[in-house]
């Protein structure tokens, strides 16, 4: 973080200066402030006049035309003289500043400023006797604070305007150029200079009228002023030459000016002489940061200066190194140039924000190399560890969130569900029962279907109480209604149980198995549609299940019929419904998706629930058997329908999880005939509504859209890397830019689930987090050291 430095001072010479100094870091308000005084100095006056004498003697032709100037004895002797009255200067300047009545401000420098930082040091005064002086030769800057630069600024001003605080945009930068009066001089160069900045568009404006200066200012918006020509500063009054005939003071620009920096004008840069003045009347219109130079120029000074700032600034490196990698350059062409390092100097209005050239930065070969393998490694990672199924547990989580998240659905019309509820049990025709459904009764509701043209009709109740003799019509029923199909159970593995028979006399065509596979924290996610027994003594021998059987038969009707493609996966109509398969060949776990350690056995798809009012419960109508068998339920809601029959009494505990939650928090349990439904309901409708079913990317495009993640998680991990002497503000910007990536990953996910499409969430937001981060330790630390070995 860059330290800013107030000095304010108040007096002159001639009396004395009244100081106060304020340190604190930039953007923020200062934390340390003391008061002191400086004492008259005459000798000093004197001498950087007798300076300022010598070297405006130095130069037939520099960049000012305001008077002729008379040269006397050579060449040489003059360098001589204005190199000894320059040590003169600093020795006075150094000596007054070792006053012992400004001892108290040194030494608040020394105890609260160290000598490795980058430090501002701000000069507020109106006197323009104390901005000649070459403060940037005080021994604290110029011999132990090699980071700090003098900027000269007024101690009040107007508050500053949004304009001031911004820094130039990352778009292309937009530069006016002015290439004035170029008697005995050569702008030329300054143009060359200007035109070989990458992403830069620099309008010249040469020798141009008034008007046209005026034009630009206001019709166009501007980041950088530039001029190069003759200018001068005579008494209150400051021009510039902007061809043979016409000056230009800074007054006549006042409007236009204060447009452009309205427009977004940052910066001012005069290439040209005794810019003092110029800079004082350029900071009353509020133009933010400007570049003068305080004397007369010569024509090398002026190139050599320029182009080192703009190879430095459009660097990316603040104003302040710029100009102060600039000015010690400058240094190297004194012997012919005597002065020329004291000659370019920063003036700005006090509040603005330090601002850079802020074009993109491009991360080199070396550091994108680093970046892919990272993220490569971490993807790999990450992806091992899932293929384990060390992460099952909260894809299946985010699955469930997901499923919940969608939009509500219409109840599914093609199904009508007749429910046996405990208040069914006690109806008359339920007095021999010995389940949950007597013989009478059930006899009783399929001639009520029959009558009511049910299409097809599922029986989702084992039937263990035997039919008797008084009772044949039924069996006789069950045998030759073709629509007709009842439930038996393979096996139950948990419990050992060898499995459920089907009512004797339905034929073997029309029995389903009632199996599910729930995960392993018993929600069910998963269809199972057919299955070759194992167990070769089940009572049960049906391959398909219930409500498959139920599907295939409805669908038969409208002319859709089942059958398998080539590669062995079920297809209904157009609708092809893939299996979970195993990726490594195993024929007993699945990998697919989120699902990496689950039992493959049987002819297994996801289950896409359907929800009305925001649950399972509701997916199609629902009457209970008392409703049917007093005559309260309406023909049409039966005819031409798939007809469900089960209980949802709570003494039978036929109930499953399902990825649903109560208001309560608990996962919703839903009755087998409920289930029973929701599976046929996504077979009919993917059928013949085209439903999406729940599909997954191919390994090799999960794979892709995993290390995709990491790569961009590598790409914040790389900005947060540069951002370390970012402001506050940066840092948190770039924060919200992370957790927007997040959520944007999120609703990216969960729209492609609305479609159908279960992407991994899970291992992208690992990879995404793991790989910025790593990323950002990794980068920031080499740039530690960097920064550590610089300064040892």
């Amino acid at each position: 973080m860059r330290k800013l430095v107030v000095l304010k001072l108040d007096g002159d010479l001639h009396l004395g200066v009244q100081v106060t100094l304020e340190i604190g870091e930039e953007g923020k308000r200062p934390t340390t402030e003391i008061t002191g005084k400086l004492p008259s100095n005459l000798d000093m006056e004197i001498a950087i006049d007798q300076w300022q004498s010598t070297y405006r003697s130095l130069w037939k032709f520099t960049r000012i035309k305001a008077k002729k100037i008379i040269y006397d004895g050579s060449i040489s002797q003059r360098r001589q003289e204005c190199n000894t009255k320059a040590s003169e200067v600093r020795e006075h300047l150094n000596n007054w500043l070792l006053s012992e009545s400004f001892r108290p401000v040194r030494e608040k420098w020394l105890k609260h400023l160290m000598p490795d930082e980058e430090v501002r040091v701000l000069i507020r005064t109106h006197c323009l006797q104390l901005k000649k002086l070459p403060w940037h030769l005080w021994d604290l800057i110029d011999r132990d604070y090699l980071n700090a630069e003098v900027v000269l600024s007024v101690p009040e001003s107007e508050p500053v305007t949004a304009a001031l605080q911004t820094s130039i945009s990352r778009n292309k930068i937009r530069i006016l150029a002015i290439l004035g009066n170029s008697d005995g001089i050569d702008v030329e160069q300054d143009r060359q200079l200007l035109e070989k900045l990458p992403g830069v568009t620099t309008t010249f404006l040469v020798e141009p009228e008034y008007s046209n200066i005026d034009d630009k200012l206001w019709k166009q918006p501007w980041n950088i002023l530039f001029f190069a020509g003759h200018s001068t500063s005579e008494g209150e009054a400051s021009c510039i030459y902007i061809n043979k005939t016409d000056k230009l003071t800074i007054d006549e620009l006042r409007y236009a000016l204060r447009n452009a920096v309205a427009n977004g004008l940052q910066l001012a840069i005069f290439n040209s002489c005794d810019g003092l003045g110029l800079a004082r009347e350029l900071q009353d219109l509020q133009i933010p940061q400007i570049i003068v130079m305080r004397e007369p120029v010569p024509d090398k000074v002026a190139q050599k200066f320029l182009k080192h700032f703009l190879e430095v600034f459009s660097a990316g490196q603040s104003i302040y190194a710029a100009v102060r990698t600039a000015r010690q350059r400058l240094k190297g062409i004194e012997k012919e140039y005597p002065g020329a390092s004291w000659l370019p100097v920063i003036s700005e209005h006090h509040a603005v924000v330090p601002m850079t050239w802020a074009k993109p930065r491009i991360p080199n070969i070396r550091r994108l190399g680093t970046l892919l393998l990272l993220s490569l490694l971490i993807t790999v990672g990450v992806l091992g560890v899932r293929h384990q199924g060390g992460l099952q547990t909260w894809e299946l989580l985010l699955y469930d969130k997901f499923m919940r998240s969608r939009p509500q659905e219409k109840q599914d019309s093609r199904l009508l569900i007749v429910t046996v509820t405990e208040d069914d049990l006690y109806l008359p025709q339920q007095k021999q029962r010995s389940g949950s459904l007597s013989n009478l009764a059930l006899a009783r509701l399929l001639d009520k279907l029959a009558q009511f043209q049910a299409r097809t009709i599922g029986l989702d109740i084992y039937r263990a109480e035997p039919v008797q003799p008084n009772q044949a019509a039924l069996t006789t029923r069950w045998k030759t209604d073709d629509n007709f199909f009842a439930i038996c159970k393979v096996s139950d593995r948990t419990q050992n149980y060898p499995g459920v028979s089907p009512p004797k006399g339905v034929p073997p065509e029309r029995q389903g198995f009632s199996d599910i596979v729930p995960d392993s924290d018993n929600v069910l996610r998963r269809h199972l549609l057919a299955m070759q027994p194992a167990n070769p003594t089940s009572p049960c021998t049906a391959r398909y299940a219930l409500n498959a059987q139920l599907a295939f038969h409805y669908l038969e009707k409208k002319g859709i019929f089942a059958k398998y493609t080539p590669q062995g996966d079920l297809q209904l109509g157009n609708i092809v419904f893939k299996r979970l398969r195993s990726r490594n060949g195993s024929k007993t776990e699945a990998q697919m998706g989120g699902y990496q350690k689950v039992d493959i056995g049987g002819y297994q798809i996801l289950l896409n629930y359907r929800s009305f009012q925001g649950s399972p419960l509701e997916i199609a109508p629902i009457v209970t058997l008392t409703d049917v068998l007093r005559g309260k339920v309406n023909p049409d809601q039966v005819k031409d329908r798939i007809v469900l029959i089960g209980t949802t009494a709570q003494s039978f505990r036929d109930y499953s999880l399902t990825p649903y939650m109560t208001e309560q928090g608990f996962s919703q349990e839903v009755p087998g005939v409920i289930l029973q439904a929701q599976m046929v309901s996504q077979l009919v409708s993917a059928a013949i509504d085209g439903r999406p079913l729940i599909s997954v990317l191919p390994v090799w495009v999960e794979v892709l859209w995993v290390w995709s993640w990491s790569v961009v998680g590598g790409a914040i991990g790389y900005a947060v890397s540069q951002t370390l002497t970012w402001r506050y503000r940066s840092r948190l910007y770039l924060l919200l830019t992370a957790g927007g990536v997040l959520g944007g990953l999120y609703i990216l996910c969960l729209i492609l689930f609305y479609h159908g499409i279960w992407v991994p969430l899970v291992p992208s937001t690992l990879v995404l987090v793991l790989t910025g981060g790593t990323v950002a330790i990794y980068l920031s630390t080499q740039q530690g050291q960097r920064q550590l070995i610089s300064t040892t």
